[in-house]
Formats: structure tokens, sequence, C-alpha cells
């Protein structure tokens, strides 16, 4: 087993038990944001290629191939980098990021969640867009209806005299 397999594994521990302890309350949702209280210590689950814990300024990253699940608020995740501020309950995802959260989706550069406000920012690179896709339920009362049309009269029959 190489060294640098090593250093992630025991940094992929530091990551899990500072995530697990400092994450239970995040919420990601496709959807306008709404503040959520999930269950107490709620699992964030964080794969990567290498994964740093600094327990002095309480920054978590998370680089090369991020995989973000986060099974408490269905939420899925990927990106080039993830950094959690713990002290300032901020997620920030960078490089090419994608969220999924049921079935809504969120495409952009940068995406920064600010956990205690329940607010997503999402930032393109410079001259492109933030691509959502959003899940609509139509309901009965607001489906659109079919306009009322009436037939035309046949070709044949000659105009209508009073």
């Amino acid at each position: 087993m190489s060294v640098p397999i090593l250093i992630a594994k025991y940094s992929w521990r530091s990551l899990g038990t500072i995530l697990a302890l400092t994450v239970g309350s995040m919420i990601l949702k496709g959807t306008p944001p709404v503040a959520q209280t999930p269950a107490p210590n709620s699992p964030l689950t964080v794969r990567s290629d290498i994964q740093e814990a600094n327990s002095e300024t309480g920054v978590v990253t998370a680089r090369g191939n991020v995989q973000i699940f986060y099974p408490a608020r269905d939420i899925q995740g990927t990106a080039a980098q993830a950094q959690y501020f713990s002290r300032e309950r901020r997620l920030v995802l960078t490089g090419d990021v994608y969220v999924l959260q049921e079935g809504n989706t969120m495409r952009a550069e940068i995406m920064t969640y600010l956990i205690d406000e329940g607010r997503f920012i999402a930032t393109p690179e410079s001259s492109e867009q933030v691509e959502s896709i959003y899940l609509v339920t139509e309901t009965n009362n607001n489906s659109p209806q079919p306009a009322s049309v009436e037939p035309a009269p046949p070709l044949n029959t000659p105009p209508f005299n009073p």
C-alpha cells in the first residue's frame, strides 16, 4: 500500500468524524430554499481521491472526483473539490458541480451552500450560465384546459343570412 493511499484513508477518517459531528443540518434543495431541521447527527458521506481536515481552522477539503451523499435530504452531488467551513457552517463545491435532490438538478462551476440560511448560491464559469432543472408537479386545479374551438362550417354550406 502506498503512502498517498494511507494518507487519504486517515484523512477520510478525520473528515468523516468532523462532518458527522458538524454537518447534521445541511440542506441542499433544488426547490426554493426552505429552512429544515434534519435529524441530529445525520450522516453526510464524502468520497474523493484526497481529503484533508485542519482542526485548527475547522476546514475540511476533499479533492478529485468528489462525490457527496446526504440521504437525510435525498441529496447527491459531484464536484472537483469540496470545502466545508465548519465555523461558518458553509459548504463550497467547485469545478463542474452537479447537485441532484428529489429529481431537481443544478449545474454550476461554483456552488456555496449556507447551511443556517438554507440558501444556495450558484456561480457559473466566465461567460457561461448556471443551469437548474426543477420537476414541476401539475395539479388538477392548475393544469391547463384545452381551448374550446367550434368546428368550421363545411365548405359546401352557403354563408349565413339572417
